[in-house]
């Protein structure tokens, strides 16, 4: 799909996997509209994007926030590309040294990227449904779950409840979407150097990249990016969660 004078909506946008398809979409010809929390994280995303995206700040559990974000983005153009891409880990075992894991903290995991995500998918694939077929789509949407989905570890409930949710509504998704020519395709990233990465120990990020058979390394931002352009390009990628991993499989811990 040519992307020049439409309009792409990526969540997460501020950093990591988000701001890097954000500039991967904007070098597309797309005028891109990214969501995050307001922060100096934000405003540097924005000065490096440049007047061809805006900034909207939000969460994305909130219908409110991101009606208004997928609204700036059709004032762009129209909308023919989300990405979520926004998401958190909160680590803890279901029974830890302290008793069992708070209900609260697991449903925040599951409310930011499970609720979230739906969210943005079902008002974004709204607005899509009215655009005029291009190259055969009206839209696509991408979203990100993790290979925790398959290979969750210990202190991961949440997370991996949370993303393997993602994998699993992907082909419904995609199915409830065939018939407004919108297509849905999911990725499951493997490590790659994002911020949430970089938080952990130097030893336990060694010890993770070794653990990728090859290339023995984390993934780059750039490279979920390309698989998101090519995801746009390419029309019969629907329905499908597509791991981006290396062959990296997680040990139990």
């Amino acid at each position: 799909m040519d992307l020049n004078h439409t309009a792409a909506l990526v969540t997460g946008g501020t950093s990591g996997l988000g701001l890097a398809t954000a500039h991967r979409l904007r070098e597309g010809g797309a005028r891109v509209v990214f969501m995050g929390r307001p922060s100096p994280r934000a405003e540097k995303a924005a000065a490096e994007l440049g007047s061809g995206a805006r900034f909207v700040p939000g969460d994305v559990t909130s219908g409110e926030d991101v009606a208004r974000a997928v609204a700036v983005a059709t004032s762009l153009g129209p909308l023919r590309v989300a990405v979520t891409c926004a998401g958190i880990s909160v680590p803890g075992r279901t029974i830890g040294r302290g008793g069992p894991l708070p209900l609260e903290d697991f449903e925040e995991v599951v409310r930011v990227n499970l609720l979230g995500t739906f969210n943005v998918v079902r008002l974004a694939a709204e607005t899509m449904a009215g655009n005029e077929p291009a190259d055969g789509d009206r839209g696509i949407v991408v979203c990100t779950s993790s290979i925790a989905a398959y290979d969750g570890q210990e202190g991961q409930a949440a997370y991996t409840a949370s993303k393997a949710a993602i994998a699993g509504m992907t082909l419904p998704l995609a199915r409830d979407l065939a018939r407004h020519a919108i297509r849905v395709v999911t990725i499951a990233p493997g490590l790659f150097s994002t911020p949430m990465v970089e938080t952990l120990p130097a030893k336990t990020r060694e010890s993770f990249a070794a653990q990728s058979p090859h290339p023995p390394r984390f993934g780059q931002a750039e490279e979920f990016a390309s698989l998101v352009a090519h995801i746009v390009d390419n029309p019969m990628l629907n329905g499908e969660v597509i791991r981006l991993d290396g062959a990296m499989r997680l040990s139990r811990a």
